[in-house]
Order: C-alpha cells, then structure tokens, then sequence
C-alpha cells in the first residue's frame, strides 16, 4: 500500500504542475526563479542507453482517463501544446525517482518510456532542444508536455506559458554505433532525402537546402537499367555528427521520406 500512497501523493502534485493562471504557464504560487541562468552552460539531454525505470512505467488512471505508458520510444512522433513546471517542484520526486531539477534539460509525459529522449521544436520559433523524460504529465488542456524551467527558457516558452510544439523521440547511441560501424568497414552515411529521375527536379532541391543552411547537399547519380536517377543526399556525413538529430530536422521541415543509407566509400559523380 505505501507505493499506492506515494503514487497518490506524486499525481496531486503534478496535477497542480499541468494548471495554469494569469501569470501565464505556470501554476499559483509556481514560476521561474529569482536570478536567470546562463543559458550557455546548460546542456541539451545527451541520448544514452538506459534500463526502464522500476517506477513510472505501469499504467495508471488520472482524472478517469487511463494511460499506458509505451515500452520503446522507436518512430514517436507528436505535436501538441507544451507547458512547464519551475520552482514549486525544484527539489521534489519525479516518477523516475530522480528529484526534480528546473536547470536541467528534463520533461515529463504522460506515455513515453521513462526515461527516454526526445527532440523537441518550438513551431512558433522552430528553436530545437533534446530532452530527457523522466517524469510524468501534463494532465489537463489536452497538453502534451511538461517542459523543465530550463528546457522552457531555450525554447522561449517561459514568458508565453506554453507553446505548439513538435516531439521526435531520439534513439540512445544509435548514431555512434552506425558511424563507427561505418568508418571501420570504409562504408560511408548519407541522409538520401529523394531520387529524381528529372534532374531539374534535384537541383532545385539541393539548392533549397544549401539555402536552409545544410551545405553538404549533393546530387549523385546512379544508373538503374536505362534509367538514370539523381539522388539528393546530405554527406557524407562525420563520425561525428548527430545523425538523429539532424534527420529529425529534417523530417520537421517536411521530407518525411528522408532516411539513412549506408554505402561502400567508392567514387560517385556529384554536384
């Protein structure tokens, strides 16, 4: 019974969380602290492979609503309307047993995995952060998320309260392992955003990228048959780069067929 108390007593406090007042998105006597943070050292959540917490992962009922929390993260996406929690909470449980700490890059949800890592996007700013969930909300307003006070302040959620947003789960060390897998086998990645059998076609899109700031689009061709095709490809991609975040990006801007090959290092025609 002490588990039930104690779940009790987290879901009253996170039910105060999801409120809001005049003040904006935040709850009464919550909201930010006295002094601003550096925002230059806080972090985005680093993805690493972590086991599912022992609590905060069964399913469970608020305000007669069931929720289900999911086992894998693997393809998340959603958008909806985020919110945050700040000083009332700062110091207090979390579901994942962790206390909770305004100035790091955390959030809570009602079904991912705890914990797991998302990328989120502010669609009024198109401003991007990684966060960890480790916590569980928001319960009211059809929200999504629950911001930290840090992971707010990046987004530029604090002073508006809440904000449309985008959630991308994050796979933990994936893009380590497939680059390192690649350079050892001298294989290179690209991120392959569409193949055109009309050339025109390719160029302008390649051009509409380097114009969106991705420098490294080329276009490669390849024959199939009597066909030719060009391929608009970002890479080949550095071991160190966050080939997640970056394809998150993308498919956030709208190439949702955008996705990673692998491929022998050989010389190709490209542009």
């Amino acid at each position: 019974m002490k588990w039930k108390l104690l779940f009790c007593c987290f879901i009253i406090l996170m039910l105060a969380a999801c409120g809001t007042s005049r003040k904006g998105g935040y709850y009464k006597d919550d909201g930010p602290p006295q002094d601003h943070p550096d925002l230059s050292t806080i972090k985005d959540a680093v993805p690493k492979p972590e086991p599912l917490s022992r609590t905060g992962n069964k399913p469970y009922v608020v305000f007669g609503k069931q929720y289900i929390p999911l086992k894998s993260n693997q393809g998340f996406r959603q958008k909806g309307t985020a919110s945050w929690y700040g000083k009332k909470f700062h110091g207090k449980r979390t579901s994942s047993g962790e206390s909770y700490d305004m100035y790091k890059m955390t959030a809570a949800h009602t079904v991912l995995p705890i914990p797991s890592y998302a990328r989120v996007t502010n669609l009024r700013n198109k401003r991007s952060i990684v966060v960890k969930v480790n916590d569980r909300g928001p319960f009211k307003h059809n929200r999504v998320m629950d911001l930290s006070y840090a992971a707010a302040l990046k987004l530029d959620v604090v002073r508006s309260g809440t904000a449309p947003v985008e959630i991308v789960a994050l796979s933990a060390g994936a893009p380590s392992k497939t680059t390192a897998s690649a350079a050892a086998n001298d294989e290179n990645i690209y991120i392959q955003l569409a193949a055109f059998s009309n050339q025109d076609k390719a160029y302008r899109l390649q051009q509409r990228l380097r114009s969106d700031g991705y420098a490294n689009a080329k276009v490669s061709t390849i024959n199939q048959g009597q066909l030719k095709l060009y391929r608009v490809r970002l890479g080949p991609m550095q071991p160190s780069s966050d080939i997640d975040f970056i394809l998150a990006d993308i498919h956030h801007a709208g190439h949702s067929d955008a996705h990673v090959i692998v491929e022998p290092a050989i010389q190709e025609t490209t542009r």
